[in-house]
């Protein structure tokens, strides 16, 4: 299985004149995105849960093979902060269903304020369907124990690993036989890359972890400037340097953060 590396998202103005030639209109951009990655994490799906025909619409502009991750809907992560999961997580998955064979994980991203709390951890997985691939992302350091781990050990759940300012933001738990990985903004200039060193550490502690039959999804969320997209070609370069398979990049964009005279017509 490859490493699937992508963005976090695919709908930033200032992407144009990097990955979107400047004659691309936006209502194309993800199309334009699925020519380069076959992957992405979609955040929009926080902010407002899309209908199952928009989920549709997104599954025939992307061609056999691409995975879009979902970000779950902050109303079961923030509002009711993991509490009563049952109505939201089906509604969330009667929408997000509609991707077909294109839907890959589902995330988790707690609130910072949020204490841990394993009984509702432990009921909110439940309520996905069998076989469906859970993220869960805590950013309250009270989560950081074994009671934690085991219950997303128990329910195949992964730990999100995360990454601010090039270090890690989680334990560097294996919790499940696949990984997420998130990268949310590094030291490196211009801000908010990342550099060499930290891209091929991250590099070595992915292909340490998980094996190559071992689905592993590493998405970038430092999007200012177009920082995810020549740091996630740089990261999947590194990747394929340590022998393994890694889904496709931009062949156009280059990791120096420049991009080549002209994509591919």
């Amino acid at each position: 299985m490859p490493v699937f590396v992508g963005c976090s998202g695919w709908q930033y103005k200032d992407w144009r004149g990097g990955l979107y030639p400047p004659e691309v209109p936006q209502r194309l951009w993800l199309e334009e995105y699925a020519r380069g990655f076959d992957t992405v994490e979609n955040n929009s799906a926080f902010y407002r849960l899309p209908s199952p025909d928009t989920f549709a619409e997104w599954r025939d502009r992307t061609p056999e093979g691409f995975v879009m991750a979902v970000k779950a809907s902050r109303y079961l992560t923030h509002v009711k902060r993991l509490r009563d999961p049952e109505e939201p997580v089906r509604r969330m998955m009667d929408h997000a269903s509609a991707l077909g064979p294109r839907l890959g994980p589902v995330l988790l991203q707690l609130p910072p304020t949020l204490r841990a709390d394993i009984r509702a951890l432990d009921a909110c997985l439940r309520c996905f369907p069998p076989g469906t691939r859970v993220a869960v992302e805590p950013r309250h350091p009270s989560w950081w124990t074994p009671q934690v781990r085991d219950v997303l050990e128990r329910r195949g759940a992964a730990l999100c690993w995360a990454d601010l300012r090039a270090r890690p933001a989680t334990p560097l738990w294996r919790t499940a036989d696949w990984g997420y990985l998130r990268f949310h903004a590094g030291i490196a200039r211009p801000w908010p890359r990342y550099g060499r060193q930290s891209l091929m550490t991250w590099a070595k502690r992915v292909t340490r972890t998980w094996p190559e039959e071992a689905r592993t999804y590493v998405y970038f969320n430092n999007d200012p400037g177009g920082a995810a997209v020549h740091d996630a070609v740089a990261f999947a370069r590194h990747v394929a340097a340590l022998g393994r398979t890694v889904s496709r990049t931009p062949s156009w964009v280059r990791p120096d953060g420049r991009s080549s005279a002209a994509s591919p017509g």
